[in-house]
């Protein structure tokens, strides 16, 4: 069959699927582009005459800004357990390089994406080409080198006899539990456009077996012993969990066996708030129920988590003299951190297997008597903070509490980076494992609109709001024409805070004084940023974008919003003023940003000898 490389791709794409326990889903089920002169005659064409003689083989979305584009597609990939995703095209140089950073969270979270950025000339015909980088001593160096760190695979197509190997390679990685992350696949724009003849078995339906990795027998008796030999046990439940579709075997393990399970940002919902051994959040952004029985936990079993700083609280969580850890994980990398006993495998076989060789094990009584007060007095503590009555402005709480009670138990929330997601991890009452979507992984600015497209694409049937703040909500706005271009729903809930509000308060932690955050004009006395509030209409902005916009001036303003936001088609943006100092209830934890060890404003000597202190209970876990 003789095509260019552009439609092999697109017809290559329109073929393959996943499966797992025998379901078959499609695994690219349709591609974001923006086009240049890069793409537009290949990838661009390609697209063009699939709409026309295959209407709905590979579906085409116009993004507004690449990086976006990238993010939709990952929060498309998460809601699908990463069965399935998207591929996002875009042309030479800027618009390459600015799916770098989308490349990053894909890879960082273990999402599968896959990337087609346009290259430069393979032939070098005509350098240097517009939007070209030259390097004087590595010709063959383009941008798209700067994926290669980024990427989980990475490939440069410079003739269209690569192509396959190239798409084979990367549809592995995309199915490769362990592997997973952004596949980077880089097309020079000549290329692209030249015709070959291709083998028919290429275009061939091809289904990809995503496995699930049974664990070692030696390991899985070495946890079981040392979990019949503690006395305070407890699960860290990472993303890991959800994405292998273990929460039901999670939920059972932990009722027979009495061990209490805490959640990191990737893994909550893999319990339901209100699950007798959930004991909420871990670690900075944890909850105060959740670091209390880690602090004196003997033997942690973390399922499916790669053990951020966040979730170890900068590896001070866990504070008993001996305590030990049992890694469940198919990343072998992941499995053996912390000095582990290592059960590398699949999170829902581990826990098969757990349930067997535990038949009939239980902590005591008293403890799991003890886990479940300490949840249920949290519960009372999020009860309180969401109707806190903050005055003359609403908490941050206090909307993320009308939020959770508007929301039905299938809806998702979904944010990204500021104060937002600390906040939502330690109030946000779960209820469905797929309900919960905050990207924390890479905590990037402006995910949160761009992927709130991508996990609306995967759940038309589920409602989704998405919680940002004024800053986040800058750095990408745009994705709100996309979403008005497809008539895809999703409430927005845009909190005025007049800056960063999330770095505001670390500045103050460490002495900074919230220098550079807040949103204000240059004072003429001071020559510093210090004077009067930017008078930013973020309401008009959103509006003028296609939304459909409501202000709310409190929260029973908000409440009401949101119950008729449900009945508006396309996208709906609520904007609601809070109050940036009003704090959310304390985790009774601790994150390590360093001071400065040495300065002449008192404000940071203070906080230097608070971190000194704390910084003593870090533990290597050896």
């Amino acid at each position: 069959m003789r095509l260019t490389a552009g439609q092999a791709i697109v017809r290559f794409l329109a073929a393959q699927y996943s499966e797992r326990d025998g379901v078959s889903q499609r695994l690219v089920e349709g591609c974001f582009g923006i086009f240049g002169h890069g793409n537009v005659a290949g990838l661009g064409e390609a697209l063009l005459a699939a709409e026309l003689s295959a209407p709905g083989s590979l579906p085409y979305y116009q993004g507004r800004n690449e990086q976006a584009m990238v993010h939709a597609a990952v929060g498309f990939a998460r809601m699908r357990n990463r069965l399935s995703t998207l591929a996002c095209t875009s042309s030479v140089g800027p618009g390459a390089t600015n799916m770098v950073t989308g490349a990053a969270l894909a890879t960082i979270n273990r999402l599968p994406v896959l990337l087609l950025p346009s290259d430069v000339f393979a032939t070098r015909a005509a350098e240097p080409v517009l939007q070209q980088l030259e390097h004087a001593g590595q010709r063959d160096v383009s941008v798209n080198d700067a994926f290669r760190p980024v990427s989980r695979f990475f490939d440069r197509v410079s003739r269209p006899e690569q192509l396959p190997d190239a798409l084979l390679g990367a549809m592995r990685v995309l199915t490769d539990p362990a592997e997973t992350g952004a596949a980077t696949v880089c097309l020079p724009q000549d290329v692209q456009t030249q015709a070959s003849e291709w083998p028919d078995e290429l275009f061939a339906p091809r289904i990809w077996h995503v496995r699930r990795a049974v664990p070692d027998p030696v390991s899985i008796a070495s946890a079981a012993n040392a979990l019949r030999g503690a006395t305070r046990p407890m699960i860290v439940a990472g993303g890991g969990v959800i994405y292998s579709g273990a929460e039901a075997c999670l939920r059972e393990f932990a009722g027979a066996t009495g061990i209490p399970v805490a959640e990191t940002q990737a893994g909550k919902g893999a319990m339901n708030y209100d699950h007798p051994q959930a004991i909420g959040a871990i670690g900075a952004t944890g909850s105060a129920s959740a670091n209390a029985i880690a602090a004196t936990a003997d033997v942690v079993v973390g399922i499916g988590t790669r053990w951020s700083d966040f979730s170890t609280a900068s590896r001070s969580a866990f504070a008993a003299p001996g305590v030990r850890f049992i890694n469940v994980n198919v990343a072998a990398v992941d499995a053996a951190k912390l000095g582990a006993i290592d059960v590398a495998g699949d999170a829902r076989a581990a826990l098969t297997e757990f349930a067997t060789a535990l038949s009939g094990w239980q902590v005591a009584a008293a403890y799991r008597a003890e886990a479940t007060e300490r949840a249920r007095h949290w519960d009372e503590v999020v009860e309180h903070s969401y109707r806190a009555g903050n005055a003359p402005l609403p908490s941050q709480a206090e909307v993320i509490g009308a939020v959770n009670a508007a929301s039905q138990p299938r809806d998702v929330v979904v944010c990204a980076a500021g104060s937002m997601p600390g906040d939502l991890h330690k109030l946000w009452r779960t209820r469905d494992s797929k309900g919960y979507h905050v990207e924390y992984g890479y905590s990037c600015m402006g995910y949160e609109i761009a992927g709130g497209i991508g996990v609306k694409l995967a759940a038309p049937d589920r409602e989704v709001y998405v919680l940002v703040g004024d800053g986040s909500y800058l750095m990408m706005s745009t994705e709100l024409v996309t979403a008005v271009q497809e008539g895809i729903k999703i409430i927005v809930v845009l909190v005025l805070n007049h800056g960063f509000a999330s770095i505001g308060s670390l500045s103050q932690s460490v002495g900074a004084q919230r220098f550079g955050t807040a949103y204000r004009y240059r004072n003429a006395e001071t020559g510093r940023l210090d004077g009067g509030t930017l008078p930013v209409d973020f309401a008009a902005n959103a509006a003028s974008l296609g939304a459909q916009v409501v202000r709310a001036g409190s929260i029973g303003e908000l409440a009401e919003s949101l119950r008729a936001a449900k009945s508006i088609d396309g996208p709906v943006v609520i904007t609601i003023e809070t109050d940036p100092l009003a704090a959310a209830p304390d985790s009774d934890s601790w994150w390590d940003v360093p001071v400065a060890e040495v300065s002449e404003i008192e404000s940071v000597t203070q906080a230097r000898a608070a971190y000194e202190s704390a910084q003593s209970r870090q533990r290597r876990y050896l």
